[in-house]
């Protein structure tokens, strides 16, 4: 009867160096995150949000230094003459709302579709000033809505809420492309293909579903599919030229900069610093603002985000055809011609994607 073979021996427990340092790299992961996500919520606030405020040159002037002294720096003051101009502004998505003292009765407009955040604000300012009004002899303060968020979701909880799954789709979607598709320009079309299809899906759930926006189905598809095709191909690009390192650097990217600071929940101008300024260069930003534009201000004011994702993914494209010219040239060396002139399978294999 043979021997049994000896059991083999039970691999040796790590060093304890080895548990501090991956209890310490956890420790910087998990610093990171919060800081990523939760601060632009802390740090959120009213500076440099344009409002206008319309009526006499005097009457201007008597509301501005009252915001001036209200919320110094909280406003970046547009005048013009009457109410017509000023409700132009924030339907051209110039301004988020207006001060109107042009016919002796003031009242505030806010369009609570560009930001719930800012809305709010503007309300808090409709109550002091109706306030002081009570005191004086002056008529109440009226408020309206001039572009208000859809009956079915009134405080835009799915517009702010879905600006994370659409991150999370572009990054999910290069990441299976890479993995499970060979071929630069089929990983390339079938990123295109999902997000055609994703913007579909998503606008029917938030639009159909959730009540969450208004204006035409097939614009509000084309902004999210647009968002969804920044994001996939710039990450995929960043695979395709770079490997794990670009997958991460444009994970890294679009969910640790890239969505908290998009300004979904609140507007841009409400996050610190130029931290806004820096979302809306970036996909989930400016595929959010391009979104309100498309579902409630009949296209106004998307031009910028537009231009921004259209950079975002002929970037992509452009780096995943990099990838592909190098990883060309790398087989070529490394398979070479046979004497007989020849391409090598892995040559032609390359040279066919």
């Amino acid at each position: 009867m043979a021997a049994q073979a000896p059991l083999a021996a039970a691999a040796p427990p790590s060093p304890w160096p080895a548990v501090a340092g991956t209890a310490v790299l956890l420790t910087a992961i998990i610093s990171v995150l919060l800081t990523a996500f939760a601060w632009p919520s802390v740090r959120s606030s009213v500076h440099d949000v344009p409002i206008a405020v319309a009526g006499p040159a005097t009457a201007v002037e008597q509301v501005s230094t009252a915001l001036a002294q209200r919320l110094p720096d909280g406003f970046e003051i547009t005048e013009v003459a009457g109410t017509a101009a000023a409700e132009r502004l924030i339907r051209d998505r110039e301004v988020y709302g207006a001060i109107d003292v042009s016919s002796g009765a003031p009242q505030v407009i806010m369009a609570s579709a560009a930001s719930a955040a800012v809305a709010q604000t503007l309300q808090g300012i409709a109550t002091a000033l109706g306030q002081a009004q009570a005191q004086g002899t002056g008529t109440k303060v009226v408020v309206r809505d001039l572009v208000a968020l859809p009956a079915g979701d009134p405080r835009g909880a799915g517009l702010a809420a879905g600006a994370l799954p659409l991150v999370m789709g572009g990054l999910l979607a290069a990441l299976l492309l890479s993995r499970l598709v060979r071929g630069t320009a089929r990983r390339v079309t079938g990123a295109l293909v999902f997000a055609i299809t994703g913007g579909l899906a998503v606008a029917a759930i938030l639009q159909f579903w959730f009540g969450s926006l208004d204006g035409a189905y097939w614009a509000n598809s084309g902004a999210i599919s647009l968002a969804i095709a920044a994001t996939s191909l710039s990450i995929l690009g960043l695979e395709s030229l770079l490997g794990y390192a670009g997958l991460g650097l444009g994970a890294a990217v679009m969910m640790l900069i890239g969505n908290p600071l998009s300004g979904a929940a609140t507007a841009p101008e409400m996050l610190p610093g130029w931290s806004g300024a820096l979302g809306q260069l970036l996909p989930p930003g400016a595929g959010g603002q391009l979104l309100r534009s498309t579902a409630f201000f009949d296209g106004h004011g998307a031009t910028h985000s537009i231009i921004v994702l259209v950079t975002w993914l002929t970037l992509g494209v452009m780096l995943c055809l990099a990838g592909r010219l190098r990883a060309r040239r790398t087989a070529t060396a490394t398979a070479g011609l046979p004497e007989d002139g020849r391409i090598t399978g892995l040559a032609y294999a390359t040279r066919s994607n």
